[in-house]
């Protein structure tokens, strides 16, 4: 197998049995193909961290700017062999501080995304979620799961896994629309949203039936707009055509859901490393509803993985360059 160094298996595939290109390849080609996104690289000081978003600049996705301890960084790069030379480096004197100036450079018009390096992920949030000096926008911040499952026809977002962790139905309803205009901007079309509960029917003894009822006719009236929604749907009848018509459920969704909104942090987290690790799936990720889109990597994450949440954030990126941005809280 390729090494996760190996940039050129990304796009090409490869020798020794690397797999075939994938709907990550797709997307990571569509992404070759806009201009290269200005990405303000968030305390970038291990191997994994700062070489991502090197191997990103090298394919032409995105023009880096590297925020931490210049000295660590330029240490981790001679270490590992990774040539910064070619990319602003902007000095802070640790994590805290990096994130503080990463979002500053943000509203000084320097930088389209965000990414996270190695410092933690709620170190990054704080930063972006300040009420006076981050990065709030009217529309709630959430996180999506993009998931290249070997097993399924489509590419499957999964949302929310990693921000809300008990999100109420005016949260969810934020949390889907992000979803869906992540979606169709990106170029893939009107999505099928399957609203997961544990069954299929509206009860009042399990709350999250009724937030998915709810949400599909916040769907009807216009309040979501975008995408197809069906809900209540349980997991198996929102992804499998037969568990869908043994169940007797006719929708567009049932057994062909795109996006699937979990009622919880907890169940979106279980579900989307239940396809990591069960169905070797990939799971690139990306949080949206801030002023710019945040690309969150982790140190598990294959080079495909990372190259794609690469990709599908300057893709959401190039799309925003045309359109209104999401107004300021």
């Amino acid at each position: 197998m390729f090494q996760d160094t190996d940039i050129g298996a990304i796009t090409t595939g490869g020798p020794f049995g690397y797999p075939p290109p994938s709907k990550y390849d797709k997307l990571i080609s569509l992404a070759k193909e806009v201009p290269p996104a200005s990405t303000v690289v968030v305390h970038p000081c291990d191997e994994t961290s700062l070489r991502g978003p090197c191997e990103a600049a090298e394919l032409g996705i995105i023009t880096p700017i590297l925020v931490g301890p210049a000295e660590k960084i330029t240490a981790v790069a001679r270490q590992h062999g990774i040539d910064i030379s070619r990319y602003q480096l902007v000095d802070a004197p640790h994590s805290e501080a990096a994130a503080t100036n990463a979002v500053q450079l943000i509203h000084e018009g320097k930088g389209e995304l965000l990414m996270k390096g190695s410092l933690h992920t709620d170190e990054l949030m704080r930063a972006v979620t300040s009420g006076t000096t981050g990065l709030r926008t009217a529309r709630r911040i959430s996180h999506v799961f993009i998931m290249d499952v070997p097993t399924y026809a489509d590419t499957l977002f999964i949302t929310d896994a990693a921000i809300n962790i008990f999100p109420d139905l005016e949260a969810k309803r934020d949390i889907v629309q992000n979803a869906i205009d992540l979606f169709t901007q990106i170029g893939l079309g009107t999505p099928r949203v399957g609203i997961l509960s544990a069954v299929e029917t509206v009860t009042p003894k399990i709350p999250s039936t009724i937030d998915a009822a709810a949400l599909c006719k916040m769907a009807d009236r216009g309040q979501i707009t975008g995408g197809i929604l069906d809900g209540p749907l349980a997991f198996d009848n929102a992804i499998s055509p037969q568990a869908a018509e043994i169940k007797g459920i006719k929708s567009a969704v049932a057994g062909h859901a795109q996006i699937l909104v979990v009622p919880d942090l907890e169940a979106g987290n279980m579900l989307a490393k239940n396809l990591t690790f069960l169905s070797n799936a990939d799971a690139a990720g990306i949080v949206l509803g801030a002023r710019v889109p945040i690309v969150l990597t982790s140190r598990a994450d294959s080079v495909r993985s990372r190259m794609a949440s690469c990709g599908v954030a300057v893709l959401y990126a190039h799309a925003r360059r045309t359109n209104a941005p999401l107004p300021a809280a």
